[in-house]
């Protein structure tokens, strides 16, 4: 599908992309590889019933990066006219040659490019004008506040919705490119009662505006998520399983991610070294990458170095299968590229059979996680602890929230502690993924 707003079309952004090559070869460059990038969107929110903000965006850009052997440039330019792009060529070559040799640099191996490019139905454009935007984020916003009596404030609902275009090439005869969108809908409330506040939310993402869930739907949950912290109390410091939702099971899968990512594997920074092949996690835990899936938040048929991307387990039954890496990540560690340069993929978490309240029942007592405070984790060490807020359960029973709790222990022993994955699963990123149960960590009252 087409989108007649942008300034160039992709076929044009991808005869731009081999200019630039062509113009840092003139400039001396034994290789070079370049991404154009064009996007569009716009941005409504309302605040008790009133418009806030109405806000667009347009942006375009080049970035460019030339090798002189194995000396390194890069610049970048928003102006796409011909004499911005050379003039930015030209700058990255005079940066490559002030820049010291390193041995790891480059582009990815010729044969790793993607040689086909598949349609991966990334691009539906929501053509929505500002009043339909408005309409929708009020309608949120008042089935958020007619939710429950004790929802007394807001603040706001959004509704987002953007489009883009880009096209990579490099000196290897690769050309790619195509277009993608997302779009949006999140509401935020407050509630009060005995002089005691909470606030919550509730948000959808798509690459379709079909795929989102309903405005209506998305702030009742909001409201029933913000209503059910109210009257928290304190608990006593004690070691008890945690329940993660799905929301913030994400987080803990986020950081297994970055502990066998190359750059910090190679810097030694990483609490999972030299963990290829051992088991790092319970038995439980099954990660498979695929980035392939059709409309897929993070989907796409090659990665930022022109790599092709391919499905792959990362963790069987606990197992580490595989690391997450870049060209440049997989030289310094003598290993082969992963397809991974830009980040990981769409993750799909093995779920059980158990959905949330059977979660609760098997962990009998202990904490429920709703919301993380802080970045508390230490990717050397794996030390955790983060500041949090939840419910307590007793017998496998909600009896009412907490706040003002840390929660902590350490990322290696929380990994090999998941008890099980449930079935309910969110599908809001990068990462697909049901509530995570471990076996024990330390909560303490504030």
């Amino acid at each position: 599908m087409s989108d007649s707003r942008f300034t160039y079309s992709l076929d044009e952004i991808k005869q731009m992309s081999e200019d630039v090559l062509k113009f840092a070869k003139a400039q001396g460059a034994s290789a070079a590889e370049t991404e154009l990038s064009l996007s569009l969107g716009q941005s409504v929110s309302v605040r008790m019933g009133e418009v806030e903000n109405i806000e667009y965006n347009r942006d375009k850009g080049v970035s460019v990066t030339v090798y002189f052997g194995k000396q390194k440039g890069h610049a970048s330019t928003s102006d796409l006219s011909i004499s911005a792009i050379k003039d930015t060529v030209t700058a990255a070559c005079n940066i490559a040659k002030y820049t010291a040799q390193d041995a790891y640099c480059g582009l990815a191996d010729a044969d790793l490019m993607a040689k086909e490019i598949q349609d991966l139905d990334l691009h539906h454009p929501w053509n929505i004008s500002v009043d339909e935007a408005i309409a929708i984020a009020k309608a949120c916003e008042y089935a958020a506040l007619e939710s429950d009596p004790r929802i007394t404030n807001s603040e706001g609902a959004n509704v987002s919705t953007g489009t883009g275009l880009f096209a990579y090439s490099n000196s290897h005869g690769f050309t790619g490119g195509y277009p993608s969108s997302r779009h949006g809908i999140s509401c935020s409330v407050i509630a009060e009662s005995d002089q005691n506040m909470q606030r919550d939310y509730w948000y959808s993402t798509a690459r379709s505006p079909l795929d989102l869930q309903a405005a209506e739907t998305i702030g009742k949950i909001a409201g029933e998520r913000t209503i059910r912290r109210l009257n928290a109390k304190k608990i006593k410091t004690c070691q008890v399983p945690v329940l993660f939702e799905p929301t913030l099971a994400s987080g803990l899968i986020s950081s297994l991610i970055s502990a066998i990512s190359g750059g910090n594997l190679y810097r030694k920074s990483s609490f999972l070294l030299n963990s290829l092949g051992k088991q790092i996690a319970s038995p439980v835990l099954n990660i498979y990458e695929d980035p392939l899936i059709k409309k897929g938040l993070a989907s796409s048929p090659f990665d930022s170095e022109g790599v092709a991307t391919t499905a792959r387990q990362l963790v069987k039954e606990g197992v580490l299968q595989g690391y997450v890496l870049s060209s440049y990540s997989a030289r310094k560690l003598g290993m082969s590229p992963t397809g991974n340069a830009g980040g990981n993929h769409n993750l799909i978490i093995q779920s059980g059979t158990q959905d949330f309240n059977d979660l609760l029942k098997t962990m009998g007592s202990g904490l429920v996680v709703t919301e993380l405070l802080g970045h508390g984790m230490n990717m050397v060490t794996g030390d955790y602890s983060r500041g949090a807020a939840g419910f307590w359960v007793e017998n496998g029973i909600i009896v009412h929230p907490v706040e003002e709790i840390t929660i902590a222990s350490n990322m290696a022993n929380m990994l090999k502690g998941i008890i099980a994955v449930g079935n309910d699963v969110l599908v809001q990123g990068s990462k697909q993924v049901g509530s995570i149960l471990i076996d024990r960590m330390t909560v303490a009252c504030e």
